[in-house]
């Protein structure tokens, strides 16, 4: 079912697993909200009916206390409620840890669109496909202010940041056509950063990748770029230049002038290429130029994979030696 022709659908058909939870966990908790906030304005109304101004009923204090029945509206209550927390915290936990395999899929925001590019090159403006039953990461940054990437029939929802890398996932158990949104007000048409998320069978995505698909992979791009923007002159093996040595490094500790370490993840690659200056490495003087407004966020993603790419000292992406 195509649900881009209902615009104004509130309750969307969940299309995962974890949607589908979160549908239950919500109605649960909307039941519960009932069973305890009911009885209050029930008892309400008939109280304020029954003892009405110039009606004729027994007004007097009742003595003594029922103490079961105390201990137990606030015991009762109080334990539903942190059953509640605890199937909203695994929940929560289910939904911030994607499982080991995702496929990672990068997503740029901008005024007004969204921008995905795929691992083996493939890039789409606005809309998104993916394959059915496979773990999906989208991996977010914004090009310009905050947006926030929302798809309803996942359930799943995460701010677009500037300079900062956010991250999200899911596991489409329902084919179809779902739709996307910007839900954080970022402009004149916002309304209309908008676009569908096309959930395929596995021969199907297959043969849409292998339609969509170009001559390089992200890395084989990354490649490219980094030797166009002349960082092999420096950071490959036989460089002239004394510089840190990328193969091996993302994943692994990063020992710091300060004495420090930090984790070489995609952040720390990032604001390495755009503000070299910013954070130091141990034993190197920082000559690095800062390319900050001269690599646009669709070509840092590429640049980051091929160095992602480099899992061992002086090795390519296919495993082999470098000259």
């Amino acid at each position: 079912m195509n649900l881009s022709q209902y615009p104004l659908l509130l309750w969307p058909p969940a299309a995962s697993a974890i949607a589908q939870e979160t549908d239950w966990l919500i109605l649960a908790w909307t039941a519960l909200a009932l069973l305890l906030v009911a009885p209050v304005f029930v008892g309400m109304t008939w109280f304020a009916f029954h003892f009405r101004a110039g009606r004729n009923v027994h007004r007097g204090v009742r003595e003594g206390r029922n103490h079961l029945l105390e201990v137990g509206w606030m015991v009762i209550p109080f334990v539903l409620t942190l059953i509640f927390f605890a199937w909203g915290a695994r929940v929560f936990d289910e939904d911030w840890h994607p499982p080991a395999g995702a496929t990672e899929i990068h997503a740029i925001g901008r005024q007004w669109m969204w921008k995905f590019q795929h691992p083996g090159g493939q890039s789409e403006i606005n809309d998104l496909h993916v394959p059915l039953g496979q773990p999906i990461v989208i991996s977010e940054i914004s090009q310009d202010v905050i947006h926030s990437l929302y798809i309803p029939a996942m359930r799943i929802q995460m701010e677009t940041l500037p300079d900062r890398y956010t991250r999200l996932w899911f596991k489409a158990d329902r084919p179809g056509v779902y739709r996307m949104f910007c839900s954080e007000y970022c402009g004149t048409d916002h309304s209309k950063m908008d676009g569908e998320l096309y959930v395929m069978k596995p021969a199907d995505y297959e043969a849409w990748l292998a339609h969509a698909g170009t001559a390089d992979s992200l890395a084989a791009e990354g490649k490219v770029l980094f030797s166009s923007y002349g960082c092999a002159g420096c950071h490959l093996p036989g460089a002239t230049v004394r510089a840190p040595s990328l193969a091996g490094v993302y994943g692994n500790p990063v020992p710091m002038a300060d004495g420090g370490t930090i984790v070489a993840d995609d952040s720390y690659i990032r604001d390495k290429i755009l503000d070299p200056d910013a954070r130091k490495v141990a034993g190197y003087k920082q000559i690095m130029p800062s390319f900050k407004g001269q690599i646009p966020e669709d070509r840092l993603v590429p640049l980051i994979a091929y160095i992602k790419s480099l899992g061992a000292p002086n090795a390519e992406p296919n495993g082999e030696p470098t000259p």
